[in-house]
């Protein structure tokens, strides 16, 4: 149940599409054979509800259909979904950006959570290292986002409390908190707007790239 809510439907929808194209002209459309196949295929059990995989907003809606047809957001729609979810992210309630950074990385590195045997309110890991590499000493990391390998230091951020460092803290936030604010269709889940990560646990996250002390920037 580890997946994000965007990928695992568009995995259904996926399916969906292959079972109504082998179905005769006029029988179910992909929506209700999707509809079905949730209905059977899956159930909620502890924390794990079946509105994860019905409850999908027009964000997921539109790009799970521009995955489904191949082919990308009109520039036009795509700049209204970014818009809108810019306008969801919640910014730090104190105004401080950055928390610990070993705990940061105890969190990035960590894929726990959200399954049916976890306890409401448990915390989750960020699942960073399934998509990036986070230190020069991994091994073993996903390749489906960038390197954040010396994030802050590429960026020149000495000092993440400064003037000058604002607008790339700005950024890394929102960017965790709801990366389709930034590219409409990311494949980076939205974080902090789904409830993955809670506050301080972003702050933890944005100390791991951003501050100087972390083994990300050395």
């Amino acid at each position: 149940m580890k997946k994000t809510h965007a990928k695992l439907a568009v995995c259904i929808l996926a399916a969906a599409v292959a079972a109504g194209c082998a179905a005769v002209i006029g029988g179910p459309d992909a929506d209700q054979v999707a509809a079905d196949m949730v209905k059977t295929g899956f159930r909620s059990e502890g924390i794990a509800k079946i509105d994860r995989v019905t409850t999908i907003d027009e964000t997921l809606k539109v790009c799970n259909a521009a995955d489904v047809a191949g082919k990308p957001l009109e520039a036009a729609l795509a700049k209204r979904i970014e818009e809108a979810n810019l306008k969801s992210i919640k910014w730090p309630s104190d105004g401080k950006f950055l928390g610990d950074w070993k705990q940061g990385e105890q969190i990035a590195q960590s894929g726990r959570g959200q399954t049916w045997t976890d306890t409401a309110g448990s915390a989750n890991g960020g699942n960073c290292y399934n998509c990036h590499q986070i230190a020069k000493e991994e091994i073993s990391f996903g390749t489906i986002g960038p390197s954040l390998y010396n994030y802050g230091k590429i960026r020149g951020i000495s000092d993440p409390n400064s003037a000058a460092a604002k607008p790339i803290v700005e950024y890394t936030w929102g960017k965790i908190w709801n990366a389709k604010a930034y590219n409409a269709c990311s494949n980076m889940p939205r974080s902090g707007h789904m409830g993955n990560l809670n506050e301080q646990q972003v702050r933890h996250i944005m100390a791991l790239l951003l501050d100087p002390a972390s083994p990300v920037n050395k």
